[in-house]
């Protein structure tokens, strides 16, 4: 029964990784015409935890894109310099619509695992109910 149990706590980690991800995404994809805004992303690491002996799935530190913000030509933008330029953001949407749906692939996928292992303990039980 501790392996169900791992595999719920498992998957939901899984579920929880790929939510905080797709949150990213979607201040990203809201953002991409803001100017001077820079893409976020999370990275995934494995992390053990002792007391079960399961490898569970977390995020680490929002990291903000490095590349140089792009210049775009907008003369009537209030933002623009004298030249009519002001800072673009680093947001590609096909990227981020990508990611999206990576993201909730990935969530789905977690969830079928949370869900067959559910229907597993419940047929465990009632196995041991006879």
């Amino acid at each position: 029964m501790g392996n169900l149990f791992n595999s719920y706590a498992v998957s939901a980690s899984g579920m929880e990784a790929q939510a905080r991800r797709l949150r990213h995404v979607s201040e990203n994809i809201a953002n991409a015409d803001t100017p001077g805004y820079r893409r976020k992303t999370i990275d995934f690491r494995a992390e053990i935890d002792r007391a079960s002996g399961v490898s569970r799935v977390t995020t680490g530190p929002v990291q903000l894109d490095p590349r140089t913000l792009p210049r775009v030509y907008d003369p009537g933008h209030p933002l623009a310099d004298e030249a009519g330029f002001h800072d673009g953001s680093t947001v590609d949407l096909m990227i981020e619509i990508a990611d999206a749906r990576e993201a909730s692939r990935s969530y789905e996928a977690n969830l079928r695992v949370f869900d067959q292992t559910r229907q597993m303990a419940q047929g465990l039980l009632e196995l041991l109910r006879r």
